[in-house]
């Protein structure tokens, strides 16, 4: 299927600069089902073109459209600003849903590492005002969505970021000290409970698609399994996928096999 990529158009505008995506647009004959994509980069890089052929518009040749997301990075922001910029994409993408030809009535969102967790994030949190976040020129438009596919996410903060004695004089600080700001941060800091994937399952959440490696070595495949697990405890929709002999950001997740099996997900629930 042929498709066509608009580059850096704006999605909302902070400080003075904008916010811009990458959209990747499937040649169809109706309004294609549509995902809003998060890179990874631990919260510090990355950027919305980083893998946009094989993984961007490998999705899109399999017929949904793909808005690719810069948000702003730690250290210039903290958590929660990072979510209020991808809870202000998925608005832009139900304002400008017709004149895209996007089918908006359901929006997906999609993300890889990093972007993995924010996806999560953004998905549990429907109606919270505190990451709701006031971005964008979109805000009467609904930012919830109705399906997440996380690739390697960090799913349990909590885990993620405990260290023993040892462990925290030998180890580098977690990832989530930077996205929160804090050195010494402690796995139960009422703050990071609260940006805790697995602490927001809840039966209504909308279903997910989660991947993981099981030769992830800096976000190892637990970390997916516990988000998972949470979700289905909690009575949720979730599916989860073991990629054999996959590393973290591993080429396997965009090979054929495996975008394929994404993208049948997805006409799945958002058709």
């Amino acid at each position: 299927m042929d498709v066509t990529i608009e580059h850096d158009v704006v999605y909302a505008t902070v400080d003075g600069g904008p916010l811009l995506a990458d959209l990747y647009l499937p040649d169809t004959e109706t309004p294609a089902p549509v995902v809003v994509h998060l890179h990874g980069g631990a919260w510090v890089g990355g950027d919305k073109g980083d893998g946009g052929g094989e993984r961007q518009a490998a999705l899109a040749r399999h017929g949904i459209a793909v808005v690719s997301v810069n948000y702003r990075l730690v250290p210039t922001v903290r958590y929660p600003t990072l979510v209020h910029d991808g809870k202000a994409a998925v608005r832009w993408v139900r304002a400008h849903a017709a004149a895209y030809g996007f089918a908006g009535a359901k929006v997906g969102v999609w993300g890889a590492s990093a972007g993995g967790y924010l996806a999560a994030m953004i998905g549990l949190s429907a109606g919270d005002a505190e990451l709701e976040g006031e971005v964008g020129h979109d805000r009467d438009a609904a930012s919830a969505v109705d399906a997440v596919v996380a690739w390697f996410p960090a799913g349990d903060l909590e885990a993620s970021a405990y260290r023993s004695p040892l462990e925290a004089r030998i180890l580098p600080p977690p990832a989530e000290a930077g996205l929160f700001g804090r050195e010494g941060l402690r796995s139960d800091d009422p703050v990071l409970v609260a940006a805790n994937p697995s602490r927001r399952a809840h039966a209504d959440a909308p279903p997910f698609l989660v991947a993981h490696g099981d030769r992830d070595h800096m976000v190892p495949e637990v970390q997916g399994r516990m988000l998972h697990d949470a979700l289905v405890r909690a009575g949720a929709d979730s599916t989860f996928v073991v990629l054999g002999g996959a590393g973290h950001e591993d080429a396997g997740f965009d090979a054929a096999p495996n975008i394929a099996m994404t993208a049948a997900w997805l006409h799945a629930v958002l058709g």
